[in-house]
């Protein structure tokens, strides 16, 4: 008897002429937005745009891995509703779709990782797992029932349909503070450096890296990439035990993510940061 397959497993996109379109235009946004960064230059460079380029890199950045990752997907801090609609709507201007979406189809990466059912597996190649898998119909659904404790907010649920406004309105306020040179500095490159930071924790840290406990998966901790992406290459570690906020476990492991967290802590925009089990710390 053939073995039953797992609905959930079942992720066939709608093959039509409008899916067709949404399909090139995605992908012709993506391709125009790195190729966008070739007009640097013409638009040349000064301080501005360098401060624009660096500062929006790290703030999204910090909307990535505190906002989408440790607190949509794995809710491993509280926050107020305000600022929870802000950590979404910095996440949005990373141009990475919704929250809703976004944390959604993470929770199915760890219900799934590096088997069957994985979105971005290193499994099924470098280049799918890195970026190719965004191209993937299969994907480009939220998976609502994976996240229907975050959807249960109007103003999430609005961020996640008009996810291309907040970045658009970023896009406005660089051209208003430095011109064509901030768009070009402050959105284009500042935003292909983003995409490739945070897509190297799908693809290399799956490879990449040492294993200090066993997860049933190829999860890799990394220090290369833990300061590339502010605290997100101790991978291994998260994969362990993905409800720690702190996911560089020992001291010497440093996760920026988790530093600044601890500070908002200290002035009571967060609270009830999640630590690794003592057990689990003394396994290493």
């Amino acid at each position: 008897m053939a073995e039953a397959i797992d609905p959930e497993l079942i992720h066939a996109p709608v093959v039509d002429a409008k899916r067709r379109w949404i399909d090139i235009a995605s992908a012709s946004a993506y391709a125009a937005i790195h190729a966008a960064c070739l007009l640097a230059f013409f638009t040349g460079v000064d301080a501005l745009d360098l401060t624009l380029c660096i500062g929006l890199f790290y703030l999204r950045m910090f909307g990535i891995t505190a906002g989408y990752h440790r607190y949509f997907s794995h809710k491993s801090y509280k926050t107020s509703r305000v600022f929870q609609f802000v950590l979404a709507f910095v996440g949005c201007c990373a141009i990475q779709k919704g929250p809703l979406w976004w944390a959604g189809g993470h929770r199915r990466h760890h219900r799934y990782s590096d088997q069957p059912g994985d979105m971005h597996s290193p499994r099924d190649g470098f280049w799918y797992s890195h970026q190719g898998w965004i191209f993937d119909g299969r994907w480009d659904a939220t998976e609502v029932d994976r996240i229907r404790d975050f959807a249960a907010y109007p103003e999430l649920r609005f961020l996640n349909r008009w996810h291309a406004l907040p970045p658009t309105l970023m896009g406005l306020a660089c051209f208003a503070l430095a011109g064509w040179s901030g768009v070009v500095w402050g959105v284009f490159i500042s935003t292909v450096l983003l995409w490739h930071s945070t897509y190297t924790i799908n693809s290399l840290a799956h490879r990449w890296g040492s294993q200090r406990y066993e997860t049933g998966d190829d999860s890799r901790n990394n220090w290369v990439l833990a300061l590339l992406t502010l605290g997100e290459g101790w991978h291994n570690n998260h994969h362990k035990y993905m409800a720690s906020t702190r996911q560089g476990f020992f001291w010497w492991e440093i996760d920026i993510t988790y530093y600044l967290l601890r500070g908002l802590a200290a002035i009571g925009v967060v609270w009830d940061l999640r630590e690794p089990p003592a057990s689990l710390l003394e396994q290493r």
